[in-house]
């Protein structure tokens, strides 16, 4: 079998700023080896570099329920969806942050949860063909028995609603591809429909 291609086999010829606001949208010039052999040639690229980020799909196992979260999204108002998104809890990694660290933080600011343990679900890009996201999902357990209302940080204009769903309820959203198109939280509950008989075990 060919050895998988690495960094080592690109080669990066000049890459430039072409915006730095809200987000950074760079220009690559590059190219890479070929699986036929031999050198691809010259290839332009915008990326748009978003960074690292955590979510965390906040599961209690004593009520079967999965806490989400609800807020305006423009990416999907532009994709030509519904832009109000139901979604887990999730945030970008601050400089030197621990993802685990990440979602604690960002479920007591965006749905006033406190997590008290977390399971690793993945790490995985959301569109490796223009992105440079890379996300971090865990399962937190929660107390859900207090859950809900409108929550988030009013310096960064967040507007967030809190809803408590049980989870076969939860799977089966997931299944309709009607309330949920957010690939972060459709990943987490499938995992999670997987896993939640091992899950409640653990935690009970």
């Amino acid at each position: 079998m060919e050895p998988v291609k690495t960094t080592d086999d690109v080669e990066i010829v000049s890459r430039e700023v072409l915006c730095e606001s809200y987000f950074r949208l760079e220009r690559y010039h590059l190219r890479h080896k070929l699986h036929r052999g031999g050198w691809s040639d010259v290839l332009s690229r915008e990326i748009f570099e978003r960074g690292k980020a955590a979510g965390v799909l906040l599961y209690d196992p004593a009520r079967d329920a999965v806490v989400l979260i609800q807020q305006f999204r423009v990416g999907a108002l532009a994709a030509g969806h519904d832009p109000w998104l139901t979604e887990l809890v999730a945030g970008v990694i601050d400089d030197g942050e621990k993802g685990e660290r990440t979602v604690a933080r960002e479920a007591v600011e965006e749905a006033n949860v406190t997590v008290s343990d977390l399971v690793p679900i993945s790490m995985h890009l959301t569109s490796p063909g223009a992105c440079s996201e890379t996300v971090q999902l865990f399962c937190g357990r929660c107390d859900s028995s207090k859950a809900g209302g409108v929550h988030g940080l009013s310096a960064e204009h967040e507007d967030i609603r809190v809803l408590v769903v049980p989870s076969a309820e939860a799977f089966a959203m997931r299944r309709r591809h009607l309330e949920i198109f957010d690939s972060s939280t459709l990943l987490a509950l499938l995992w999670l429909e997987l896993e939640r008989d091992n899950l409640r075990k653990r935690w009970s």
